[in-house]
């Protein structure tokens, strides 16, 4: 068991003849008593440091390890976005697809119907235009036959279209 500065306060020692000079010894045992007790209050107070120490660094330990989860947590999360948005980007992209396939498709249809209603046109084109100039050819021959030739030629008898009047 450890000494105490009682302890050492409270020595007594045996007197023999010739022995030490107990002032000397008392003086000593005093400056003992005093650096033993300087000790043991260092050693409490380092304790005590020791002690405050290893709570701080339970602590510390323990914010790290929630650090450290949170991390995990959080470069996991950022994974799932990541593969998330990959995700949904190749089914925006086949979306994509189809619709673009969709609207040519579309277009290739309107295209080839509006190249068949060109050529009905020109085919109605082709028939309004021979049918016009028939029509215009049939007024040419009539105005080129010689009936206005003898229209022009011609000159009423006035005498009985007079003659025609009065008996009336």
């Amino acid at each position: 068991m450890a000494l105490s500065p009682l302890d050492i306060h409270n020595k007594e020692f045996s007197r023999g003849f010739r022995g030490y000079d107990e002032d000397e010894v008392n003086e000593f045992l005093e400056q003992i008593m005093k650096d033993y007790e300087n000790v043991l209050e260092e050693n409490k107070a380092l304790k005590n440091n020791l002690k405050e120490t290893k709570e701080k660094i339970s602590h510390f330990n323990s914010i790290e390890e929630t650090l450290q989860k949170s991390i995990l947590i959080a470069q996991e999360a950022a994974e799932d976005v990541r593969r998330n948005s990959v995700q949904e980007s190749k089914l925006i992209i086949k979306e994509a697809e189809k619709n673009a396939d969709r609207i040519v498709n579309e277009a290739l249809t309107r295209a080839r119907k509006i190249a068949m209603e060109i050529e009905d046109l020109k085919k109605q084109s082709k028939v309004f235009r021979n049918r016009f100039r028939m029509l215009i050819e049939a007024q040419l021959d009539m105005i080129r036959t010689d009936d206005w030739e003898e229209l022009l030629e011609y000159e009423p008898d006035t005498e009985q279209l007079e003659a025609a009047a009065d008996l009336e």
